[in-house]
């Protein structure tokens, strides 16, 4: 199993690809793209299977990349 480090290292942005939005792996396949999937309950093997580019490691960076993205600090009044 790929370390947070690792996972982490698969999401990149560049500017003027896909708007600068977080893609997999320098590739066309947008970050939201493969949450907004599985949101729809799209299974690990299908979207495996409609991206053959695609790793499992690459839906799990995702899912990690979408997790840190909310996580906030706890305000305690």
């Amino acid at each position: 199993m790929d370390s947070t480090i690792d996972l982490l290292a698969r999401i990149t942005q560049t500017p003027g690809q896909c708007g600068g939005r977080p893609c997999i792996r320098g590739m066309r396949i947008r970050v939201t793209d493969i949450l907004e999937m599985l949101a729809e309950n799209v299974s690990f093997t299908e979207i495996l299977e409609d991206f053959p580019d695609l790793e499992l490691a690459d839906i799990q960076a995702c899912l990690l990349f979408a997790a840190r993205r909310t996580h906030f600090p706890r305000l305690i009044a």
